[in-house]
Formats: structure tokens, sequence, C-alpha cells
């Protein structure tokens, strides 16, 4: 079946089931499809088919998932775009992705843009879905961390095969019901809170913005028995008071992505909400996930689990050439869940598929059952005087400390060695830990190089649109520091 097919299937097979729900309304698989059909006759009329691109500029609710059904049952492909970003930033989103159509909440003048309450004023299109597997599907911009975003192509078919991934592994089915709190405008969120639970005959809550503080609240309302979320989230929850104690008994699991998560932190979080957490490991460009660990058998805090079904995930030294278990290299992947390339950008598309192997631009391991040890991404190594040092192992040690909430390292200029390692620090409420302390306990755990030479505290460690840490905005803070003593 393609993907394009669901509502209608779901509405034949179980109308009157529950399908898709947010904060405003709920939808039961007739209405849903009904929903759906309107959308993609409004976008018909406005010229909209295969090979054309529709920008669903929209906030996290049920709307996004409509759109996004209607733009590729007519074989169109869909960009999503963070609401948040500039009008310049949206701008060259939508004239890179050449998107043909916007949708989006408020009516605009502009031409082309037209809003989801105009989606749902047509008649139902009648048109059989079109079902081609190697059509575009989703046209999704990375952060930008460096340069400009680049728009990375996935068909159905990279769908289809990662979804396919996730239903088994996770064990999914009719019964699931997934909230999704994760912004929509991500692969993430998409593939991972919204499509696996839908083809495995389950349903899906889209929330609304993330509170932590009446997060449980929903939970206990809709009786979800999946999430994904990011550690930022995770850390978040289990830092609310003592006196919250919420029924998570409806969740069988949550998944985490985006960072790697402190095992601390994993085990902070089970402890107190008796929810597995399920870390793993992908890239939009593997169209979300590669590799986690499994809900049967040995999670292991500090990896990010076992390589998906389907899936190949080896480690490579600069050469080209595979590394045997334990050693650290590059983090490639192969499978049919890899994209199809950069939009527009050959020469680093070429870069990045070598051979048929993703190259992620991560550093890791593999150990000696298979699991992935991440430790850290290439570029954010730091070369203090000859030695190379990976900020995870710094931030992981600080991380242990009791009074840490989160740590973030980042490489400061120095006149005589180059770079140096400073860290950003995060405490957790009413703790009084300072930068001798912190700076001791690394002392005694980590070769004295690799020690950091400063210690900032924070409030909190600043963020991406993806719930990553913002490192660049880091790198920006620091000075030229010297050595200390």
């Amino acid at each position: 079946m393609h993907i394009a097919e669901l509502p209608d299937l779901r509405a034949r097979q179980d109308a009157d089931g529950p399908c898709t729900a947010d904060e405003a309304s709920a939808m039961d698989n007739a209405a849903f499809a009904r929903r759906v059909r309107r959308a993609a006759a409004t976008l018909r009329a406005r010229g909209i088919g295969r090979g054309d691109v529709v920008a669903l500029l929209l906030p996290n609710t049920a709307d996004f998932v409509v759109a996004l059904f209607a733009a590729w049952r007519l074989g169109a492909a869909v960009t999503p775009t963070n609401p948040a970003l500039t009008e310049g930033e949206v701008r060259y989103q939508l004239g890179d992705a050449g998107a043909t159509v916007v949708v989006t909440v408020e009516p605009s003048p502009r031409v082309g843009w037209l809003t989801v309450a105009e989606l749902d004023a047509a008649h139902e299109d009648t048109a059989a879905p079109r079902t081609d597997a190697d059509a575009l599907a989703l046209l999704i911009y990375t952060s930008g961390s460096t340069g400009r975003p680049k728009g990375v192509m996935l068909d159905h078919a990279n769908l289809a095969a990662m979804t396919g991934m996730m239903i088994e592994t996770a064990r999914l089915s009719e019964a699931d019901h997934s909230l999704l709190i994760l912004p929509l405008f991500r692969v993430n969120g998409i593939v991972v809170g919204v499509l696996s639970p839908l083809l495995a005959g389950g349903r899906v809550t889209v929330a609304g913005r993330f509170r932590a503080e009446t997060f449980f609240d929903l939970v206990g309302a809709v009786r979800p028995t999946c999430f994904s979320a990011v550690p930022a989230i995770y850390s978040m929850l289990a830092e609310l008071p003592d006196r919250i104690r919420p029924d998570t008994s409806s969740v069988r699991f949550a998944a985490c992505g985006a960072a790697p998560m402190p095992p601390a932190l994993i085990e902070r979080f089970e402890r107190r909400y008796g929810i597995p957490i399920l870390e793993g490991y992908g890239l939009s460009e593997g169209t979300c996930a590669s590799t986690t660990n499994p809900l049967d058998g040995p999670r292991k805090p500090g990896t990010v689990g076992l390589p998906f079904p389907g899936q190949q995930v080896a480690v490579m030294d600069p050469q080209g050439r595979i590394l045997p278990t334990g050693a650290t290299g590059e983090v490639v992947v192969r499978g049919p869940n890899v994209m199809r390339g950069y939009l527009g950008r050959p020469e680093e598309t070429a870069h990045a598929l070598v051979d048929g192997w993703l190259h992620t631009g991560d550093a890791g391991r593999l150990d000696e059952d298979g699991y992935l040890v991440l430790v850290d991404r290439i570029k954010d190594l730091i070369n203090r005087g000859g030695e190379n040092i990976y900020p995870k192992e710094v931030e992981t040690v600080l991380g242990d400390h009791p009074d840490v909430l989160e740590a973030a390292v980042v490489g400061a200029a120095d006149p005589r060695l180059g770079e140096v390692p400073v860290a950003f620090v995060a405490l957790r409420p009413v703790a009084a830990t300072g930068a001798a302390e912190l700076l001791d306990h690394c002392r005694g755990r980590l070769a004295r190089f690799k020690a950091p030479t400063e210690i900032n505290f924070v409030d909190r460690l600043p963020r991406n649109p993806v719930g990553k840490t913002d490192k660049p905005a880091l790198r920006a803070r620091t000075t030229a520091v010297t050595v200390a003593g």
C-alpha cells in the first residue's frame, strides 16, 4: 500500500475508528479521509500535481496532517516550514524548494498562499491517489548550523522503508496511540509521531506547544501508549516538583533522539516515571532513524542502540575502510531509508553519499554487542595543542555530577594551543556547586588536557529548532582564554 492511499483505506476498514486529534478537535477515520479529499480538491484547483511542492507553514495541529496527505494524494511533495523562521528564512526555503503553494493559518495577499480554512471549503476530490513509489514526498530542510539549510529529498520509498522499520521495532499496532509533542516541521515528528502509528492502525493526538508543567495532565487525559522527545524535554520533566505524581501506566515506551541523552538523566527519568526510554540515533538524510535501543532485550544507556532491521551501520576511517569493533571513526549508514540527495546540490550529495553509504559526519564506535556509541560530531572535535578532545566525553563527565542538569563543551580560540575546551553548565534547582568543584570533578575523571579551562553557568543551554544544543551560539560567546594553572 502507498502512504497516499492510507486515509481512504482506514475509512473503508473502520469508518468510526479514531484517527487524529488535537487541542481543538478529533476526527474518526471517515472524517479524516473526507477532509483530506476536500483539501486535495482545493490544491488540484490551484494546479498542484506530481512534481509540485507544497509548503506547510503551520503550527502543530491536525490540519498539518490533513494538508500533508492531501498533497501526497496528488503526487506532490511537501516542504514543512518552521513558523518561527524569519521572513527572510522562509523566503529562502520557499525559493530553494520551488514551492508553488504555501498553506498557512492566517490569510495572506501573496500569490499562491492559502489558509487551512480554504483547504476545507471544496467538494471532495474523487480521483484515485497517485501511487508512485519514486515520487518525491518530503523536502526536509536541515537546521543550517553551518551555511544555508539544505533540502533533504525523501521519496515515498524512503518513507515506506522507515515506517516499516519503526512498526516492526516498536511493535506498533492498532492499539497504539501516539502523543506528538515534537514539531511537525521535522522528520521525527512526521515519521515517528504520525506516519508509523497511523500505518500500524493506531491513532495520533497532536499536542500544541510543549509545556513541562502540563504535559502529564495531557498524558492522563488522552492516555497515549508512546511519545517521542529530545533530551531537553526529558530533562525538564525529570526536574518537575516532587509533588507531581502522574499516572503513566498507559505509556509503553518513550523514544529519544536528536542528541545523545546522558545516562544519569535516563536513569532519573525512568526511575521516577516508570517509562522505558528507547534512545536512538538518526539523521533527516536517513529518513529519521538508523539505530535504537531495543524494546525487547538489553537497553544500554550511553549507547544509541542497534541498527534498525534493513539498515547497515558501520564505522569508517578517512580512507573509506570499515573499521573493526571498538575502533572509532565516522559513522556511516546504508539502506532503503537513505535520502535521494540534497536538492540542487550535486557536489554536497556526492560528498555525503559514497558507494551507497551515507556519511553522517558523526564519530562513533560499535561495541562488542553491536551497539553504537556516539563519540561526537567530527567537526566539533577540539584540537588542544595536538591532543584531540571529544566534547561529548567531557559533557558526560560533567553530567555525572549530581548537581548538573545539562552541560555543553565547545572549543575556544587560544593563542598558544589553538583551542581549549570551555564548558557551559546549567545546574539543577537549588544546587550551589561552584566552578572549582566541577573542575575538580572533571580532573579526577579525565586526563588533565581534556578538563575545561573555564566553566560558565547558564540557566538553560540554547537549542536549535530540532532540540539539539546550539553549539554555534555557544562558540560565539567564547573569547580567547588562557590555560588554567
